[in-house]
């Protein structure tokens, strides 16, 4: 992120928290006539979205009127620890048959019928 945007934010929003990968969420101190507050957040390291973790997602988005609390929201046990998108790395998923996982799919089953007009 440009340093000058980095410092306008500090300056003109005040901080409202931390996620658990380090990046700062802010708020402006004054709402613009008929806006509501802008809410910010700046990443620590790479700038990727989807390193917002999702109790922070709904702050961001307006969707949750408060911050989520310090300890985060309760966890299911069907959820999965959120993951930062890995697209392009080598923990990307490749389904079976990718030609990085050794190009062989299953043979068809039998139940495929092709059309023909």
């Amino acid at each position: 992120m440009h340093l000058i945007s980095k410092l306008m934010i500090r300056l003109t929003a005040q901080k409202v928290g931390r996620d658990e990968f380090g990046n700062q969420y802010f708020e402006t101190r004054k709402a613009r006539r008929g806006q509501r507050k802008r809410r910010y957040v700046l990443y620590k390291g790479h700038v990727e979205a989807s390193k917002v973790p999702p109790d922070w997602h709904g702050w961001l988005h307006y969707t949750e009127q408060q911050p989520p609390p310090e300890t985060g929201y309760a966890v299911h046990d069907w959820q999965q620890e959120h993951l930062p998108n890995l697209t392009g790395t080598k923990y990307a998923y490749r389904p079976a048959g990718h030609i990085l996982k050794g190009g062989r799919r299953d043979k068809a089953t039998g139940d495929y019928e092709a059309w023909t007009p």
